[in-house]
């Protein structure tokens, strides 16, 4: 089972700016299939070969709204300002197509990608070309206070949805650097152990080194090990920057701890343990950290599977990796565990990567929700 779940959540997906592109091209196709039905279609457009030239020639310029969006913005509503001082200069109507609302984009991108001083110039860029279009096209002062509201509106959504980004973002590196503080105290009370061991075989070599002269070359041998494992968990934790805060030194959980997790809850699914493999020796980082992501995959699969009447969890070691696939039964795409939907997916990947293992979670094939990592059983320095 746990071959071809990791083979599912461990396939490429694909990353956001790919998402973004594809998405920006379905706007592109959007506005110039409107543009052109409008063009075609609407008797009463005034100028209607310059009002669709204009529409289409602009709306590529949406695909580096993201990238560039001063520039995206200048060049647009630039060349709108001069359209309209030549309709003006010459007494010619001015264009009133309806498809060009898109242009209210390029203000929301403005703010929602662009720094903040290309949000100044490019909001200072765009109040010339929109009061030259309401001196153009005026209709009253109702409609002039619309139109300011609506630009101002797209400002406003586009800075609301950027610091909503931010907020997430900083929720995020917060959730990765509690994950970091919890792995070096783990890797701290692992290293306290050996040096306590280290300490404990020189004194007995030095003690017996009279009676038994055989004695002192088992100690080294010990410590030469127990030194060895020292060095590798103490390269871990400061790679992964452990902070000053006090340390537990109570004893972490791990693999043996697992069944702890099995059981039938009164409301929820039955949860069912199976361990399997070589699993014994892991280093205390892996052995926790094996406990820790199945113990969050496990409450998350609780809270969020629905409809579900097992999760199975599946622990499996070899001699240079532990597997882990936590898995429901519940209704497929069900499950609220999809980006966003909560931190506890952030924090088992962080410790896995930490760890130089991987973690992935995604939808079953048959249903369901299934949490999948791979993990090295030695800490990398």
């Amino acid at each position: 089972m746990i071959n071809p779940l990791r083979s599912l959540l461990e396939e490429p997906r694909p990353s956001a700016p790919s998402v973004r592109v594809w998405r920006d091209w379905a706007l592109l196709a959007v506005v110039t299939v409107s543009a052109v039905l409008e063009g075609v279609l609407r008797e009463d457009l005034p100028l209607p070969g310059l009002s669709l030239a204009l529409a289409v020639g602009l709306a590529p310029l949406l695909l580096w709204r993201r990238t560039h969006p001063l520039a995206v913005a200048a060049t647009a509503f630039g060349v709108t300002a001069a359209v309209d001082i030549a309709l003006l200069a010459s007494d010619a109507p001015a264009l009133d197509m309806n498809t060009m609302v898109y242009l209210l984009l390029l203000p929301y991108s403005l703010f929602r990608w662009g720094s903040g001083r290309e949000a100044a110039a490019g909001l200072a860029i765009i109040t010339v070309p929109a009061t030259m279009a309401l001196v153009v096209s005026w209709t009253g002062v109702a409609d002039a206070v619309a139109a300011v509201a609506v630009l101002l509106a797209a400002c406003a959504l586009g800075w609301a949805a950027r610091s909503q980004h931010d907020a997430q973002e900083r929720r995020l590196e917060q959730v990765k650097s509690e994950e970091r503080v919890l792995l070096a105290r783990e890797l701290h009370d692992t290293v306290a152990h050996h040096v306590s061991a280290i300490a404990v075989q020189a004194q007995a070599g030095r003690a017996l080194a009279a009676t038994s002269p055989a004695s002192p070359l088992e100690a080294l041998e010990v410590i030469e090990v127990e030194a060895s494992r020292t060095l590798a968990e103490m390269r871990a934790m400061v790679r992964v920057l452990r902070n000053e805060a006090p340390v537990d030194y109570a004893p972490q959980p791990g693999v043996p701890d697992l069944e702890r997790l099995s059981g039938t809850s009164p409301t929820g699914p039955r949860v069912e343990v199976t361990v399997s493999g070589d699993l014994a020796a892991l280093p205390a980082a892996i052995d926790a950290a094996v406990f820790r992501i199945a113990q969050e995959a496990v409450t998350n699969a609780l809270r969020h599977a629905r409809n579900a009447t097992l999760v199975d969890v599946r622990v499996a070691g070899d001699r240079s990796t532990v597997s882990l696939v936590v898995s429901d039964d519940g209704d497929p795409g069900a499950a609220d565990l999809a980006p966003g939907a909560g931190f506890g997916l952030t924090g088992m990947v962080e410790r896995a990567l930490l760890l130089g293992g991987a973690c992935r979670a995604g939808p079953c094939p048959g249903g369901g929700w299934a949490v999948s990592a791979t993990l090295p059983r030695q800490v990398s320095a």
